[in-house]
């Protein structure tokens, strides 16, 4: 069952949120030498990653036991302006001493198919099993009820074979790669960061309305062996 835990505004989220990464980060190398952190795009991780990047939180995390990977990117290069990689890199990635080797982002620059099966391999290879487990991986949420680049009505939500896809959002024209709702649910920990007025309604509907994951594929997610928690702001959480 999730963990819904609701703060007074936005900063305190993404303070909480950072402390949360924190605890997983400490817990997880102690268990087993090493932090695999998933990161999302979006403005309510960005100032998550803020607060990472702050000296105090800094020094609380082992960063040279730290792997970085992404939940799903734009089909841009990795200086565009769209990118995941980039926002993660300017606001956080640069400011820590993660060795650059432990940092693997998708390469939305090359040919989407190639880019979400190379990234799958690197996953697998990583990990060193068919099934990884990451130990955190942090998800948004978008107005129409999408989760990393599950978007509604798209092919990705409902695949069950592949980790990673090259998946093609039409009402956008675009490619995006996403991990896929298989490999997120096998992971430790899931926690979904949301905030602002603007996703009550979107947020009401996901948890508290019928389950319709091909209309809200973020009701998809629902780790079959990991914890959930739902990290809100009490303008997102107004309507619940």
């Amino acid at each position: 069952m999730a963990i819904i835990k609701t703060y007074s505004d936005s900063k305190m989220l993404a303070i909480e949120a950072a402390s949360h990464i924190v605890q997983c980060a400490q817990e997880s190398i102690s268990n087993h030498g090493f932090f695999s952190l998933v990161l999302a795009g979006g403005s309510t991780p960005r100032a998550t990653y803020e607060v990472l990047a702050t000296v105090q939180f800094v020094q609380r995390i082992e960063w040279e036991k730290v792997h970085i990977f992404w939940g799903d990117e734009r089909c841009v290069a990795s200086n565009h302006e769209d990118s995941n990689y980039r926002m993660a890199f300017d606001i956080m990635l640069k400011h820590l001493p993660i060795p650059v080797k432990q940092i693997y982002r998708m390469k939305g620059e090359i040919e989407p198919k190639e880019a979400a099966k190379e990234y799958e391999n690197w996953m697998q290879s990583f990990f060193a099993v068919r099934a990884p487990r990451f130990d955190l991986i942090l998800l948004g949420l978008g107005y129409d009820g999408h989760t990393a680049s599950l978007f509604p009505g798209t092919r990705a939500v409902s695949e069950t074979r592949r980790l990673v896809l090259d998946n093609y959002v039409r009402k956008l024209s675009t490619w995006r790669l996403t991990m896929t709702p298989q490999l997120i649910n096998q992971a430790a920990n899931v926690n979904f960061l949301v905030s602002g007025k603007g996703k009550a309604e979107i947020l009401r509907r996901v948890l508290a309305g019928r389950y319709a994951p091909e209309e809200f594929p973020a009701q998809i997610i629902r780790p079959e062996n990991g914890q959930m928690r739902w990290l809100l702001d009490a303008d997102a959480a107004a309507l619940l």
